[in-house]
């Protein structure tokens, strides 16, 4: 792996954690003998993501990063800077060869074409390894019509045997969540904010799960009509209830909400209470007063001299 350090990651027998990614950022010049690190579509989205060919391009992995700041590797005598951890796990290359089966049923408007005229992107010059995969070819079948002239062989894009073949992968999924023990309905629920104490997994919420795993691999317009072919229900929000209303602190004076007036020394007066004065209250009370200030009378604006 040009010297990268490895190590095996996971239950699954060939998924692999890579050290130091750097190392995989130029491909080999040999790709049929060595592994093969190198960008391709995103069957999703159509952007650049790493995948890897193992010897001989039999087999496509999905590269994917787990990265955290401040993290870095002690190699050898040397530091690796960048700390990542590429997590690499198999992947089916139908998935990519149904992306550009797609786009050229789009651009060609349904006409049959060669495989290898199909699965073709100036950008990705490593694109066509993907045919080179096992079972690529028995398999294309699942995802695509086949005619046959002489010799040589014809493509192109149907909607129904994918939606058959993604069918499959769905439940395949259901299977394996369900024999790992996975709880999906809490994580269903949340992603669409509904608050509930007690769910519990339905066959939906496998299906919808599973279906939303799946999504990842196919375009958005082919995922809607996969949830339509599933029989899913389409989610709906349950409308929240508006927040309680908060006094905004600021500098702007706030209406009172009650007629405080009621509280004023006037009406104190007539107001009967069962305070008990103390000693030293009943003491004051007994001084006299007379001649005496009050000391409001001291903050009182003095009265102007007459001339």
């Amino acid at each position: 792996m040009n010297g990268s350090e490895r190590r095996p990651a996971g239950k699954h027998p060939e998924q692999w954690v890579l050290i130091a990614p750097e190392a995989a950022t130029e491909p080999p010049k040999t790709p049929d003998s060595e592994p093969v690190f190198t960008k391709l579509r995103n069957p999703s989205t159509g952007e650049a993501t790493l995948y890897l060919f193992n010897s001989g391009a039999q087999q496509l992995f999905e590269v994917k990063a787990f990265h955290e700041e401040y993290h870095s590797w002690f190699i050898g005598e040397t530091v690796q800077q960048d700390g990542r951890l590429l997590f690499i796990t198999p992947m089916d290359p139908l998935f990519l060869i149904l992306y550009y089966l797609m786009k050229a049923d789009k651009e060609q408007q349904g006409k049959f074409q060669p495989l290898d005229q199909v699965v073709l992107d100036s950008e990705y010059p490593y694109c066509p390894l993907l045919l080179k995969c096992e079972g690529v070819k028995q398999s294309i079948c699942h995802i695509a019509e086949e005619k046959e002239i002489g010799s040589q062989k014809f493509h192109k894009y149907s909607q129904e045997k994918t939606l058959k073949w993604l069918k499959k992968k769905v439940n395949q999924t259901v299977k394996a969540l369900k024999s790992n023990g996975i709880c999906v309905g809490e994580r269903i629920y949340s992603s669409t904010f509904v608050s509930s104490k007690q769910i519990t997994d339905s066959e939906e919420d496998y299906v919808r799960y599973a279906h939303g795993l799946i999504s990842e691999y196919i375009t958005e317009e082919l995922s809607k009509e996969l949830s339509k072919y599933l029989g899913l229900p389409e989610l709906t929000v349950p409308a929240q209830e508006p927040p309680l209303k908060k006094r905004k602190l600021s500098d702007v004076p706030v209406e009172a909400e009650e007629d405080y007036t009621k509280f004023n020394s006037s009406n104190l007066k007539n107001k009967k209470t069962n305070t008990k004065m103390s000693a030293a209250q009943k003491a004051l009370a007994k001084v006299d007063k007379s001649g005496m200030k009050s000391i409001s009378s001291f903050f009182s604006s003095k009265p102007k001299a007459s001339k």
